[in-house]
């Protein structure tokens, strides 16, 4: 297992560094300059960028960032004065985050209640009734969904705000409209592996001894039934946890997702770097997590590469 552990951490850093060397690269091939605006004559703009060393060689600023960013120096906006890259994650990211992190939470319970549902019952029209909604939500886009929830429950009948973070009933539809998706697609998962756990012959077995129902179905379909839903829930709570950019720009919410396009707008490098770095790390940690869950699960996984 801890060998396992290890070639995975190994996988992931050479990820990262790969992420890292690429959009430095795409990054600094944009059109333009961060100092490319209309009341900065071209000789300024040349000082500003001798400045911050963006005339120096390609090689050169590349070598340069990566020492920083082993240092945890992130570099500072170029176009917010004295702000720190380090410190605009810090004050955007936690709601992100926790917004991320709840719809994450209610797709799971949903959908694995959900998706039990749909392959234990035995009535057509409660499971053609639930498909149909499971498929409508993985069709339906996030925008087109977050623009109908502010219509109907926000200015239709005024249940929930739409603007902001400033209450606990300002997360209800953002967390809302992020978790339709996973919802619909753990649901789906859970229906189509659970229902082929319960014919293997160890259920069978199991019912042979007697085990009563609820126990077979935690002890031993649960647990195989839920590796697709580990698999899948890996970059699933990244893409949650990293949140949407439709969906923070459409409910005005003070999050990453907002600075990163900004950012690409404004073609501060040092911020969109900072930014694509900090949500790629996320994203390869979170799928590290759900391979080594993976594993614990089921041995053959972590054997099946000896």
């Amino acid at each position: 297992m801890l060998s396992y552990i290890l070639r995975r951490i190994g996988i992931g850093l050479i990820t990262l560094l790969a992420l890292v060397v690429l959009t430095f690269l795409l990054v600094h091939l944009m059109p333009g300059n961060p100092f490319d605006i209309a009341n900065l004559t071209p000789s300024n703009q040349e000082e500003m960028m001798r400045f911050y060393g963006l005339d120096r060689p390609m090689g050169e600023q590349l070598a340069q960032y990566i020492g920083k960013l082993l240092h945890g120096d992130f570099g500072i906006s170029f176009k917010k004065t004295g702000v720190t890259v380090r410190g605009l994650i810090a004050s955007e990211a936690p709601a992100t985050m926790l917004i991320g992190g709840i719809a994450f939470l209610v797709a799971l319970v949903l959908g694995i209640a959900i998706g039990i549902r749909m392959a234990v019952t035995q009535r057509e029209w409660v499971r053609g009734g639930i498909l149909t909604l499971t498929t409508i939500g993985i069709s339906v886009p996030n925008y087109v969904l977050a623009l109908l929830l502010m219509l109907v429950f926000g200015v239709g009948l005024k249940w929930f705000p739409t603007m902001g973070l400033s209450t606990p009933a300002h997360y209800v539809l953002p967390v809302f409209t992020l978790a339709v998706y996973p919802i619909a697609q753990i649901a789906r998962l859970v229906k189509s592996s659970y229902g082929e756990a319960l014919n293997q012959d160890y259920v069978v077995m199991a019912q042979a001894k007697g085990l009563s129902r609820a126990r077979i179905s935690l002890l031993h379909v649960l647990k195989n039934a839920m590796i697709p839903v580990i698999t899948t829930a890996g970059p699933m709570a990244a893409f949650l946890l990293t949140g949407s950019f439709v969906v923070e720009t459409i409910y005005t919410v003070p999050g990453i997702g907002r600075e990163f396009v900004t950012a690409v707008s404004n073609r501060d490098y040092t911020v969109v770097m900072g930014l694509t770095i900090f949500i790629g790390a996320l994203i390869i940690l979170c799928n590290l997590a759900a391979d080594i869950l993976c594993a614990a699960v089921d041995p053959r996984i972590r054997l099946g590469k000896r």
